[in-house]
């Protein structure tokens, strides 16, 4: 059969892949190995986390799903960093590992473009170097105009406990054993990557009175800009803290040699953000202890995740671990932790649209890029998906700029600097994180979400009622002064606009407005932006600059040999990715400013650029 897009794999960036195309249109396949693991959560059932709320909050802004999904399925959420300043803040909800996958298939079956079909892929079919559909194991054949591959981590992966090696999925399932072979032979650089996940422990076998309590935040909280809450604060499910001690570093030290991991039998290389309990033993070996939490995986299970536990140690290893810790004396361990092997493609091999520079119309997201997380697959796998669409409608790319979302700092990040580990996208990265807050997502990308056809005229409209009271609240503080409220905020300073009085850091905004005159997101908006427009001011110029490196355009046809006086590492690795900008070019490892300014040069001389 004949479709527009064929999507493979239904991992969190195969699902918002296969819904964006198929809402902008497009006749979509969405191949899975198994229908009942469609957006699985195999590792922790969390959605967010520090930078990752702030993901899912943008998937949001542009029309995807995980937002919602989330939303509907949480029974605890909180918001990280709350103490600390704006630009760090971040949601997590704990999600039930049953009712996620659950609303997930409801929204894709909704989808009248789209057709979900159970099958493992062995090979694409390629003519020209244009991709033009796929081969299941089975021979059966199915072509596209395009192709997406979201594998996630099936391509050829083992699962290792101590010496033991099975080459399987997550759950057992069978792995696809002859794509990576293909993509290789095809001239994709193949790598091999590490993940791992802890043990699962029997609920009635904790002692949770020796842990402390963790509870979700006492504030009503959503993902998606679009839904109201729909759970109760007293309602949410309780998380656990507890601590590894001397006696759980003992058992590791001594056994290590019994790790797949340091026992030699694994290939890949791990993430360094995610460690195992053992790499952190040895790479921290000042601690003393490390913190980890006891986190329910669902309403309907009896199994608790022990997050910050992973290991590859053998299962009777593993039980005495976790038998070391205060409140699992007596743990059963319903499932025994692994490490996770696979194999993904050289992320420097991807254009910035998430079309392979190999391969033609051949797009690629989620854990086969080098990436490591739900929220860092399904925002590629919603971009894969959207330029996808406008490829096949002929119409430009959508190229999230680094000062536009995280969005865009992740996919830059992967496609000039590239990976050898998974990669984990932090606050740390985004060079621009103030402007990049998890409170303006919308604001900052709504519009663009409209544009490609993914956000209707209702939620365009609101975006825009909201900037529009932003603007009005921002008018009445500075048109208004404290001449009438002095006592009300115990200002000595005489006649002074509400703008002014509300920089001061003890000032706080509802003591200056009318009640109930705006909704509360746009009193915060305001409020953080008269706080910190000094700031933001200063990262708005850098932002400008780097706008202006943005444009200046590198010809696609350029021979850096004839660069001349380039640095030997500068030309390998601009011949190698071949940056579309100077801005590009300049966040590459290894091409220094020396470097750019002679390209720059170069460019205004040959190309008049």
């Amino acid at each position: 059969m004949n479709y527009d897009v064929i999507v493979v794999g239904a991992g969190h960036a195969g699902c918002e892949a296969a819904y964006a195309t198929s809402k902008l249109g497009k006749k979509t396949l969405l191949i899975t190995i198994n229908m009942n693991n469609i957006a699985d959560m195999p590792c922790n059932p969390s959605i967010g986390g520090t930078a990752k709320g702030i993901v899912v909050r943008e998937i949001d802004a542009l029309g995807g799903l995980m937002g919602k999904v989330a939303d509907k399925s949480h029974f605890q959420i909180k918001m990280l960093n709350n103490a600390k300043g704006p630009a760090v803040r971040s949601l997590r909800a704990q999600a039930d590992k049953k009712i996620y996958p659950k609303v997930m298939l409801e929204y894709l079956t909704k989808e009248k473009n789209l057709t979900i079909k159970e099958g493992i892929v062995s090979n694409l079919i390629v003519e020209n170097n244009y991709v033009k559909g796929v081969i299941l194991e089975n021979k059966e054949e199915y072509y596209s105009k395009v192709v997406i591959l979201t594998t996630g981590t099936y391509l050829k992966s083992n699962i290792l406990i101590g010496s033991t090696k099975k080459q399987e999925g997550p759950h057992g399932e069978k792995t696809s054993l002859f794509l990576s072979k293909n993509l290789k032979d095809l001239g994709f650089n193949i790598q091999r990557l590490k993940t791992g996940t802890p043990p699962r422990i029997k609920k009635d076998s904790i002692e949770f009175s020796k842990m402390q309590e963790e509870d979700g935040d006492r504030k009503l909280y959503t993902f998606s800009f679009d839904l109201e809450p729909s759970y109760k604060i007293d309602n949410q499910e309780k998380c656990y803290l507890l601590y590894t001690n001397e006696n759980t570093h003992n058992i590791i030290k001594n056994n290590l040699d019994k790790s797949s991991m340091y026992g030699g039998f694994v290939e890949g290389i791990g993430p360094r953000y995610c460690p195992s309990i053992e790499d952190k033993i040895v790479r921290f070996s000042d601690k003393k202890r490390h913190q980890l939490f006891l986190e329910p995986e669902s309403k309907y299970y009896d199994e608790w995740y022990l997050q910050g536990f992973s290991t590859s140690m053998p299962t009777f290893i593993q039980e005495q671990m976790v038998h070391s810790l205060k409140g699992l004396e007596k743990a059963k361990i319903t499932k025994y932790a692994y490490a996770i092997e696979y194999d993904a493609i050289d992320p420097l091999q991807i254009n910035n649209n998430l079309e392979t520079k190999i391969i033609n119309n051949l797009f690629t997201a989620g854990q086969i890029n080098g990436t490591s997380g739900y929220e860092e697959a399904a925002a590629q796998g919603l971009i894969a998906g959207i330029n996808a669409s406008l490829k096949l409608d002929k119409k430009n790319p959508l190229v999230l700029k680094r000062s536009e979302a995280y969005i865009g700092v992740l996919i830059d990040d992967l496609i000039t600097k590239g990976t050898n580990e998974p990669y984990r996208l932090l606050t740390s990265r985004a060079e621009f994180r103030l402007i990049l807050r998890h409170d303006n997502a919308d604001l900052r990308l709504r519009k663009i979400g409209y544009k490609v056809g993914l956000i209707n005229e209702q939620q365009y409209q609101k975006v825009l009622k909201k900037e529009q009271d932003i603007n009005n609240l921002l008018i009445y503080l500075k048109n208004n002064t404290t001449e009438n409220i002095n006592k009300k905020i115990n200002s000595k300073s005489g006649k002074n606009s509400l703008y002014q009085v509300l920089k001061r850091p003890e000032i706080n905004i509802y003591e200056l407005i009318p009640n109930d005159l705006y909704e509360n997101d746009v009193i915060e908006q305001v409020s953080l932006y008269v706080k910190y427009e000094g700031y933001i001011n200063k990262m708005l110029k850098e932002v400008e600059k780097l706008n202006k490196l943005e444009k200046k355009q590198i010809p696609s046809d350029i021979d850096y040999d004839n660069v001349l006086n380039l640095a030997s590492e500068a030309r390998e690795k601009l011949k190698k990715i071949r940056p579309s900008t100077i801005a590009q070019a300049s966040r590459i490892s290894g091409v220094n400013p020396t470097d750019i300014s002679i390209l720059a040069i170069y460019l205004k001389k040959e190309y008049n650029k």
